[in-house]
């Protein structure tokens, strides 16, 4: 891969990592989280995050190693098998085309109160086309576009917590401080231990995207400094920023009318008066899906080079340059043929996108697997490039708390369809590299047996038939000569080679 810009600075890669980070699910998806944990939602923030921290670093460790081999899946392949990095990276590739089609159907929705007149299936197509066009530009005037919508969805964040402050408090003139609110009513732990085990699940989406540092390790500027960089600004923007919205939001309302078809932040703010909140989310909310569809095709454009590289997927599909063209506008048109699926058949939009949630969980898995095999057979090397605290406990425990997320899919509404498409994903991918070996092997086997050398037999008979035949295309020419030499016998060849045959006289 040829790299021709000076690279992605921490902050920038931090901004794309929130950008893809904070999307539909912060606005809009975590009010079926709070309502299930109610108050102790905070105890699940802090926890999803430590799990995050470990995940980040986990991968850090293995990027920073190898700044250029490629993402995740290289790790696995060279960790767990070939076979590991092939499923991983499909289906993350998989998984998040599905996710993101349906984000992109989202959008539209959202724009149709503003654009009537326009189907959803050509708003979602024009979305599509115009986040795959910009992630043409590369990665610096992309960098630039995220990094402005990152700010605008982060403006909003804080604007809210700033809104809810002064409600609590009570710092405009003549109004009453709310205080703790709801929250003085509500017992910390409403839905119990199986309320924050079951909102951890949704949580852990809520803070799906960060990966994206490791996709976009090789075109960062020097990444063995960057990328800790960027990571220690993301977990730690992440966590501040969900606790801090979790906090502000109880005092305002409580937690059990909280649900799905509204936002925590409209609700709360509507509660209290502010109406106006509901037109401007709209416009918050399509710019944080809109950088969440950027950051994906990024991300999955740097998978697929990824895959070719390691040999698995088309040669067609290969880049050599910094922007993995191809990756990108094969990914951009996967997307498309995904929001035509869901938009044909409404009753799957669920599960697209809880497919999506298990294809991430489970790359995150894999990932921590794969950190494992890395320490095991590497260490920490004296240069200060290990930086998992606590290894292999922690490594342990994200891992399990991974496996545990997966299998209590069920036990969240409408995420239990995931888990087991999710499975199925993961046969499919099994079986098509099984076939592919197979096929490999059986073309590897017939090369070998063309290459195979001689034997000492066949190369002595082979000379012997070679004797036979220039014997056969040989003729004597005798040629009478004066002096001491006898005649001399020229034995040739037709090709024009003669041998003397013949002796000086005494």
């Amino acid at each position: 891969m040829q790299k021709t810009s000076k690279g992605l600075s921490a902050w920038q890669l931090a901004l794309m990592s929130l950008g893809s980070v904070i999307g539909g699910s912060f606005f809009l998806g975590l009010s079926v989280a709070m309502n299930a944990a109610g108050p102790s939602i905070i105890i699940s923030f802090i926890l999803s995050g430590i799990l995050v921290y470990f995940i980040l670093y986990a991968l850090s460790e293995m990027t920073v190693a190898n700044p250029e081999k490629g993402s995740f899946s290289t790790f696995a392949a060279k960790e767990l098998g070939q076979g590991m990095g092939f499923i991983v990276g499909w289906i993350y590739w998989t998984g998040i085309v599905l996710s993101m089609s349906s984000e992109a159907t989202a959008i539209s929705i959202l724009l149709r109160e503003w654009f009537p007149n326009v189907s959803i299936p050509i708003m979602g197509s024009l979305i599509i086309v115009g986040v795959t066009l910009l992630n043409l530009l590369g990665v610096e005037k992309l960098g630039k576009i995220e990094s402005f919508l990152s700010s605008v969805k982060i403006f909003m964040i804080i604007f809210f917590i700033l809104t809810a402050l002064v409600l609590i408090f009570g710092v405009l003139p003549r109004a009453n401080p709310i205080g703790l609110g709801e929250l003085a009513n509500e017992p910390f732990m409403a839905g119990g231990i199986s309320g924050i085990a079951g909102s951890m699940l949704l949580v852990i989406f809520a803070y799906a995207g960060f990966e994206v540092i490791g996709l976009a390790a090789s075109e960062a500027e020097n990444p063995r400094e960057t990328i800790p960089k960027a990571i220690r600004y993301t977990v730690f923007s992440l966590v501040g920023l969900y606790v801090i919205y979790a906090a502000v939001i109880l005092p305002l309302i409580p937690t059990s009318a909280l649900n799905e078809n509204v936002s925590p932040i409209v609700a709360s703010l509507d509660r209290w008066g502010i109406t106006w909140a509901g037109s401007v989310l709209n416009l918050v909310l399509i710019s944080a899906i809109l950088s969440a569809v950027m950051e994906a095709i990024f991300g999955l454009g740097r998978m697929i080079r990824s895959l070719t590289d390691e040999g698995y997927a088309p040669r067609w599909l290969k880049d050599t340059k910094d922007v993995p063209y191809r990756g990108i506008l094969f990914s951009g048109m996967a997307m498309l043929v995904g929001l035509s699926f869901g938009l044909l058949f409404p009753r799957v939009y669920l599960v697209l996108i809880s497919t999506g949630g298990f294809s991430l969980i489970f790359t995150y898995g894999i990932i921590m697997a794969t950190h494992i095999r890395f320490r095991q057979r590497n260490g920490c090397p004296p240069d200060g490039t290990c930086q998992m605290r606590g290894y292999p406990y922690t490594s342990w425990i994200t891992l399990i708390s991974m496996i545990v997320v997966l299998v209590c899919m069920p036990l969240i509404p409408g995420q239990g369809v995931g888990l087991f498409a999710g499975l199925a994903m993961v046969a499919m991918f099994s079986l098509i590299y099984l076939g592919l070996s197979f096929q490999l092997r059986a073309r590897a086997r017939g090369q070998a047996i063309a290459k195979i050398p001689p034997s000492f037999s066949t190369e002595f008979a082979a000379g012997r038939r070679t004797i036979r035949k220039r014997k056969e295309k040989t003729k004597t020419v005798s040629i009478p000569v004066s002096g001491r030499l006898s005649p001399i016998h020229l034995k040739g060849s037709l090709n024009g080679e003669f041998i003397m045959i013949g002796k000086c006289q005494n």
